[in-house]
């Protein structure tokens, strides 16, 4: 090891060392013990703020929505938006915020997160309070994470993540994972459609010998999922076809974070996209794909969408943006970042992977943010296996996707909403209270100014974690201004967050993707022509 590679590991261990021992401390108040965690990241005015609403003038901006957009004013009172159109009159009280030549837009919804997550022997670096504060940073204003059944357990499972979930600063929902399959189980997933507020299921179809789950599994989760009006939801590779490119690889020596892509390639994602997709079709349910990484995948949705199958593709953004050539990096830590599954593709899957998102073949995009440090990367620096797998992306997702998508020209500003925050609000069934700027809607809004830059450092950001797999991203259109509930809560490069101002939010059971299932379902047993009425005596 040279002398350069020794200073800069050991710079590495020393601010993990410090932000650890920060973490230990026990602070005057919430907001000061998320300041103290980043002080080694020099965020600047990270600070409290009343938890209560306030009253708020929009003005000038261009407002928009996923179906029209004007230049309008918005006018926020106790946490809901009540007016939305030019020339709003307001008394001197009230805080006027100037948008003019600027996007007001609903805030982000990530589909897709895993905070505090219990996974490959460690836990997930961000919390309910650090991810989200990061979350508002970069404009995202609700997420909805994975609850993880404890033993199999669906209620103690929701139990812990509510707990978990007590020092959230924003508004969040629950999807829930199925890990097993009893009565216990689908007693339980009536409950938690009925009286918790979730409307959504996941199922592992990788991860052998910790989540993943077999085909009579799944079937029996599909049919519940149906019953009950909840989204069956999929991470699709083949978890024994995985288990077995793993070994492959280790066999031939390959044991660096290059060898985890290699295990798991784009084929084995298309594989368990299609089957999952033909057992749902089976049953006849709505399907949603999370992580949609390859061509591959891509395309078995395109042609289950073709048929006419209600099937939701997810890509998260570093699919959208990144390709596999950081996991070739000769620096053990700068390659690990990258190890997520499914794996980071070769160059070419993140294009045809927006095209897809540009012509409605994928609908919205999340990150799957799933931090983990570079310590805890380095579990598995002699074997590929031991990378606790994620990366980040909460806090970049809308920076991302505007300048990749909307500065380039390859979608509209109604897209962009829709995308990232009006189709989620609308699958899981919570519009036009969320992924809206309505008068009834909730205040999640943001103001994004396109002709400002921004640029994205693991110094700078607002993650726990030491790394960031967009380091160096420098990019148009900078959200200027985060309002959550009707508070302003990012503005001038400055966090105002308080712990527990979050809410849950629960989300009704039979969203719009299950319209038509009864007719179809009606249609199926018309065209069977059976039972045949046949003679059983003997003529």
């Amino acid at each position: 090891m040279g002398f350069v590679s020794f200073l800069t590991m050991t710079k590495r261990f020393t601010r993990i060392i410090a932000i650890l021992l920060l973490l230990s401390l026990t602070t005057a108040s919430a907001s000061q013990e998320f300041c103290d965690a980043r002080m080694d990241y020099s965020v600047v005015g990270c600070g409290g703020s009343d938890s209560t609403s306030q009253t708020i003038l929009i003005k000038g901006g261009t407002v928009v929505n996923a179906h029209h957009q004007q230049v309008a004013d918005v006018f926020i009172d106790n946490g809901i938006v009540t007016d939305v159109k030019p020339n709003i009159k307001v008394s001197d009280e009230v805080t006027i915020v100037d948008a003019t030549g600027k996007f007001v837009m609903p805030g982000g919804i990530d589909p897709h997160t895993h905070l505090e997550f219990e996974f490959m022997g460690t836990e997930t670096i961000d919390d309910f309070f650090s991810g989200q504060a990061a979350a508002l940073a970069g404009g995202t204003t609700m997420h909805i994470d994975f609850v993880i059944p404890v033993n199999g357990s669906l209620s103690s499972g929701f139990k812990a993540y509510v707990e978990k979930a007590k020092k959230s600063c924003m508004d969040y929902g629950f999807h829930m994972a199925i890990t097993k399959w009893d009565d216990t189980v689908a007693r339980e997933m009536e409950i938690m459609v009925k009286e918790k507020g979730i409307n959504s299921f996941k199922f592992f179809l990788a991860y052998k010998g910790a989540l993943m789950i077999n085909d009579e599994l799944l079937l029996e989760g599909l049919k519940k999922c149906k019953s009950v009006g909840a989204l069956a939801m999929v991470h699709a590779e083949n978890g024994d076809a995985v288990f077995e490119g793993q070994k492959r690889m280790i066999e031939l020596g390959i044991t660096g974070p290059e060898g985890h892509a290699l295990s798991r390639p784009p084929l084995l994602e298309a594989e368990a996209t299609a089957r999952a997709i033909r057992l749902a079709g089976f049953v006849n349910t709505p399907l949603y794909v999370v992580h949609v990484m390859s061509v591959e995948a891509m395309e078995e949705i395109a042609k289950a969408r073709q048929s006419g199958q209600r099937v939701v593709g997810e890509p998260v953004a570093s699919g959208l943006v990144l390709d596999d050539s950081g996991l070739w990096d000769p620096d053990f830590y700068t390659a690990a970042k990258f190890v997520m599954s499914p794996p980071i593709r070769a160059a070419g899957h993140g294009k045809a992977l927006q095209a897809a998102l540009s012509t409605g073949v994928l609908q919205l995009v999340g990150t799957d943010h799933c931090t983990f440090n570079s310590t805890q990367k380095a579990f598995g620096i002699d074997d590929f296996r031991k990378i606790p797998n994620g990366v980040n992306g909460i806090e970049e997702r809308m920076h991302l996707v505007w300048d990749t998508m909307v500065a380039s020209g390859k979608i509209s500003v109604t897209d962009y909403v829709r995308i990232t925050s009006t189709e989620c609000a609308r699958i899981f069934n919570i519009y036009p209270q969320k992924g809206a700027i309505l008068p009834g809607s909730d205040a999640d809004i943001i103001i994004l100014n396109p002709n400002s830059s921004f640029q994205i450092s693991s110094n700078s950001h607002h993650s726990r974690s030491d790394t960031n797999v967009y380091e160096g991203w420098i990019g148009k259109g900078k959200v200027e201004i985060t309002i959550a509930g009707g508070r302003i809560v990012w503005e001038n490069n400055e966090l105002k967050v308080k712990r527990g101002s979050g809410k849950y939010i629960k989300m009704p059971p039979f969203s719009y993707v299950f319209d038509g299932i009864e007719k179809a379902d009606a249609s199926y047993i018309s065209s069977l022509r059976a039972p045949v009425n046949r003679f059983k005596g003997m003529q």
